[in-house]
């Protein structure tokens, strides 16, 4: 991964700063001084000029103490900028409180420091010691720092009184300060104020104005002062081209963002580093790489942005090997990665599923001690590790981060979340609400709400829906469309109905979520006519949206709605079909009985079907029976996905369906010679505010007797009722007093009954189940909810059954 780069030595120091030079200075400056000398012949200009490490800004230091010239406050105060610029603020300090008489350079040199290494709070202090302790008056290049040091609005308002008491507000320079520092405040009525009121303007106060709308998403602002600026004929700079590029990406619109372009080429202003950089990142944004590597190869000069921002266009539009390319490239030029870089990398690593090469960034960022230094860095080795499902790499690295921040949590969640770990997500995000100084942002809520859909804890989801309420959140597009699905796939409906009218609902996103609720809960004929209502909005349907409808027509047998919705996406929406879609209309022909017309229709796909196409028609001959359609589903899946035991089981259940035992004993065999194992069923509950897990034939719950006391109990009451056990979901050729038994404990029915003794009478029971709900469990569930007149909400690995006084919502087509 990475490749061995040659070392390049900066040779500058040596020639500008020989060290031999230094200290040879150093002595004849110390016999000047003991003969009474005046340190001549020592150019400090110069070794000033070339001082770039901290070890040689102290030997400098020692040399002007011991040439008498400490005390002089020009060079004091040139002391307190070299340690500031080499980023050790304390000698910068130090040096700053033994110069007996500060003069106003002096004390600004002190407060830039403070600036400069990102200690603020230090800045603003300084700044009002200054004011209040000396006798000096600010000048215009105290404000600059300081107002960029302030933290809060109300310093930054205390400041702007100082400047007009002062007789500052209509510097140029200072009002420029000012205007920038409301706006980073979003205060922009009064950095507007000051802006309109200003009698002259120079390019900066435009670039302060424009900047400072675009860095608070300002968008339309922005371009309307721009129109303003170049009616006026000032001349746009660079700055300003940096500024507003990133504003067309926003708004979608390219043609700004060309005409830009066209502007800096006139002016000679396309191969300025920042400029070409801001044009990569731009062209990135609209998916235009040919036009991004142009400018790239166009650069005269590059530096690591440069590398970072056409590895990143590369990697963020889905070119992996492309990007990994250029990062070879990149060493080969000799230019070191930075944090950013490996930002890139680790999504580029993800993205091409290289479990090796991920151990190598892993090493690479460790060997840097980029870790230990930036949280950025650790974050993106989490998510990398995360996406390649590697949660155990994943956690180790999220525990050794010395800083974590929300994002770092948001990641672990996430990753978890994304392989099916709901569970551990969950558990991660418990851990998270420990930290009083990590609070749950947007991200957060999106991570961890499709954890509680998955297992169906929806107390838990509405915690969640009460903690972005107080966040102001909740009607985020994102959140609220996670809201959405959390209710409906949790069974609340009527709940996710009423939020998806409340959400912001121009994308197709919250569109997809209530569409596909109502899939799952067997209500076409609904999601149908949502469908209507998004067209008559104007909001365009995407592949998304289209896989939801299929589905849901597929488990409601609307077949020819289910065509009709097909023919739409390919005619009107011109969108080609990919295998999904296949998949949906292949198992809604299949469901219906319509075997042969499913078989007929993978024959005329124009792509090689995949194992879900084949998955699909294989579970459709496993509903009805079909022995040799299921036969040949079987051998092209084995063909395309060998490895995938859930289809060696549909085969199996084929034939013990209709009692071929030798052929249920020579599917199951060749699975275990392959080590293939069965998925086990498991079906969870939510009651007492704790999530439960059962599985098939569980007996290691606390409240197990009472479980199956009052399975034995119901069973008895269904039979009374009419209830005949259906021995052919039992894959076993037992007794059938045995396949009872084992019927009795399948997890569903476990479940249920738990529910039964743990909640109050009549009070509803939700269900949640990895994998599809039997027949014979179907039928006893109906009769369960009639026998203790409780509403039953199933979900299992397809769709929701409702059942209510011995009737399922599906109409026993599931």
């Amino acid at each position: 991964m990475f490749r061995s780069v040659p070392t390049y030595r900066s040779r500058h120091i040596s020639k500008s700063f020989p060290r031999r030079a230094l200290f040879s200075a150093s002595v004849n400056s110390l016999q000047h001084t003991s003969d009474g000398g005046a340190s001549q012949g020592i150019d400090f200009d110069r070794l000033f000029k070339s001082c770039n490490r901290l070890q040689v800004a102290k030997l400098l230091h020692a040399l002007v103490v011991v040439s008498g010239k400490a005390k002089s406050v020009f060079f004091s105060g040139k002391l307190v900028n070299v340690y500031a610029y080499l980023g050790d603020v304390s000698f910068a300090r130090r040096t700053f409180d033994h110069i007996p008489n500060k003069d106003v350079y002096t004390w600004n040199s002190m407060v830039s420091a403070y600036v400069r290494t990102g200690h603020f709070r230090e800045a603003v202090d300084c700044f009002y010691r200054f004011f209040l302790t000396s006798d000096l008056r600010p000048d215009f290049y105290t404000f600059a720092p300081v107002l960029k040091a302030c933290k809060n609005p109300l310093d930054g308002m205390r400041i702007h009184c100082l400047v007009q008491k002062l007789g500052f507000e209509w510097d140029v320079f200072v009002t420029a300060s000012l205007v920038h520092m409301y706006t980073r405040f979003r205060a922009f009525s009064n950095a507007r104020k000051l802006f309109d009121d200003m009698p002259v303007r120079d390019i900066g106060c435009w670039n302060a104005m424009i900047s400072g709308y675009c860095q608070n998403g300002n968008a339309a602002e922005a371009l309307d002062v721009l129109t303003e600026m170049r009616l006026e004929g000032v001349i746009m700079d660079p700055v300003t081209i940096v500024s507003i590029l990133p504003i067309c990406a926003q708004l979608d619109d390219i043609l700004n963002g060309i005409l830009i372009h066209v502007y800096a080429i006139k002016r000679g202003l396309e191969f300025d580093l920042f400029v070409s950089n801001a044009l990569i990142n731009m062209y990135a944004k609209f998916g235009k790489l040919a036009n991004a590597l142009k400018v790239f190869c166009n650069m005269v000069v590059r530096d690591v942005v440069s590398w970072n921002s056409i590895i990143a266009a590369y990697e963020q539009n889905d070119d992996p090997d492309r990007a990994l390319a250029l990062f070879y490239n990149m060493q080969l030029t000799g230019i070191s990665p930075d944090h950013l870089t490996l930002v890139s990398l680790s999504s580029i690593v993800a993205q091409l599923g290289d479990s090796r090469s991920a151990k190598s960034v892993h090493g690479f960022v460790t060997r840097r001690g980029f870790i230990q230094k930036d949280v950025i860095s650790g974050n993106s080795v989490v998510d990398m590790y995360g996406k390649l499902g590697d949660m155990n790499s994943a956690r180790a690295v999220f525990v050794a981060l010395p800083v974590k921040d929300v994002v770092s949590w948001n990641t672990l969640i996430t990753g978890y979340a994304q392989i099916g770990l709901a569970s551990e997500a969950i558990e991660a995000f418990d851990m998270m609400q420990e930290y009083e100084e990590v609070a749950p942002n947007q991200a957060t809520w999106v991570s961890v709400l499709p954890a509680y859909s998955s297992v169906g804890a929806l107390r838990q989801g509405m915690r969640v829906h009460g903690l972005s309420i107080k966040t102001s959140l909740y009607l985020n597009i994102f959140v609220g469309t996670c809201l959405v699905d959390m209710y409906g796939k949790c069974g609340q409906l009527d709940d996710a109905m009423s939020l998806f009218y409340e959400v912001p609902k121009t994308t197709s996103v919250p569109w997809n979520a209530i569409i596909s609720c109502l899939g799952i809960h067997g209500l076409a004929e609904k999601a149908l006519k949502l469908f209507r209502e998004m067209r008559e909005e104007g909001v365009k349907p995407d592949h998304i949206t289209f896989v939801s409808l299929l589905s849901a027509c597929s488990h409601s047998g609307l077949v020819e709605e289910g065509q009709w919705c097909f023919n739409v996406m390919k005619v009107e929406y011109r969108i080609e079909p990919i295998l999904k879609h296949y998949g949906c209309m292949v198992d809604m022909f299949g469901r219906a009985g319509n075997l042969e017309m499913a078989y007929n229709f993978i024959k005329s796909m124009p792509v090689k079907p995949d194992a879900s196409v084949w998955g699909a028609l294989l579970g459709a001959c496993r509903i009805h029976g079909n022995v040799d359609l299921g036969a040949i589903a079987s051998k092209h899946l084995f063909e395309v996905d060998s490895e995938n035991v859930g289809y060696y089981v549909l085969l199996s259940n084929i034939y013990a369906n209709v009692g071929k035992w030798e052929g249920v004993d020579k599917v199951r065999t060749h699975a275990r010679d392959m080590g293939l194992r069965k998925t086990p069923g498991w079906s969870s509950i939510e009651a007492n505010n704790k999530v439960d897990v059962f599985y098939t034939g569980n007996q290691s719950h606390p409240k197990c007797e009472e479980i199956y006391k009052e399975l034995r109990s119901l069973n008895a009451k269904m039979k009374s009722l009419g209830y005949v056990p259906d021995y052919s979901f039992v894959l076993q050729d037992v007794e059938d007093d045995e396949k009872e038994h084992i019927l009795m404990s399948h997890s569903e029915r476990l479940a249920i009954a738990f529910g039964i003794i743990s909640t109050p009478p009549k009070t509803p029971i939700r269900i949640f189940k990895n994998l599809r709900v039997c027949g014979d469990c179907h039928n006893a569930t109906k009769y369960i909810s009639k026998i203790t007149e409780r509403e039953i909400i199933v979900r299992d690995s397809n769709r929701f059954h409702h059942f209510k006084d011995g009737v399922c919502s599906c109409g026993d087509y599931w």
